[in-house]
């Protein structure tokens, strides 16, 4: 049985969701970041991580949805099993890993990215953050026009890519500053996953954990 280690609000979402989605058992376990328990498994002490019975683990978020979308074919959540197809799921799962959720560390952690402790400097490493992660929204929401989901003209079900997609969607429509609405098509992606009783489920779960 898979445990996963994540940390509310974080990216730890999507396997959470994921493993909601496939139905097979496992265990979740809130940590902080940072914690010894989380450092013993990922020594950057960052979430997710997972852990199996043997005591092999994993980190890193697009790693662990490939790894546990394979482990279960039958759950149907790799948007397909063509070359192709393959290859389309990996172009947006490093779209999401480098792009998406990259412009997103100066808008948490502006500290990283100056060297100058200013408020002013901090302000304007944020505010340079949120252009980035404007400018790729921007793609991913040129990408969804005429789709339901990330994966897969007219695939009447998400993939692990669109639980991947859902938590830099709620960073968006928290941290910029007209939330979503710039994006109607990713609003309407953030509403579809909200809907979701597996996603509602994981919600629920993590704001009481």
């Amino acid at each position: 049985m898979i445990t996963l280690f994540y940390a509310p609000g974080a990216c730890s979402l999507a396997p959470h969701i994921v493993l909601e989605w496939i139905g097979a058992p496992y265990k979740a376990v809130k940590t902080a970041i940072g914690s010894p328990e989380l450092l013993a498994l990922n020594p950057a002490g960052a979430v997710p991580a997972i852990s199996e019975e043997d005591g092999w683990h994993l980190t890193q978020a697009s790693a662990i949805l490939d790894y546990i979308t394979q482990l279960h074919p039958e759950a149907d959540l790799a948007g397909g099993s063509s070359p192709r197809e393959k290859a389309e799921a990996h172009k947006w799962s490093a779209f999401l890993t480098s792009d998406v959720h990259a412009s997103f560390w100066p808008i948490f952690m502006p500290d990283r990215y100056s060297t100058d402790a200013e408020k002013k400097a901090q302000d304007q490493v944020v505010e340079a953050g949120k252009i980035m992660a404007a400018k790729k929204f921007t793609i991913l929401n040129a990408h969804m026009e005429g789709r339901d989901w990330i994966l897969g003209e007219g695939r009447g079900k998400p993939s692990y890519l669109d639980a991947y997609a859902f938590p830099m969607l709620r960073w968006g429509a928290s941290k910029l500053p007209e939330g979503l609405k710039p994006w109607p098509n990713l609003l309407e992606l953030t509403k579809r996953l909200y809907a979701d009783p597996a996603v509602d489920r994981v919600l629920a779960v993590e704001a009481t954990a």
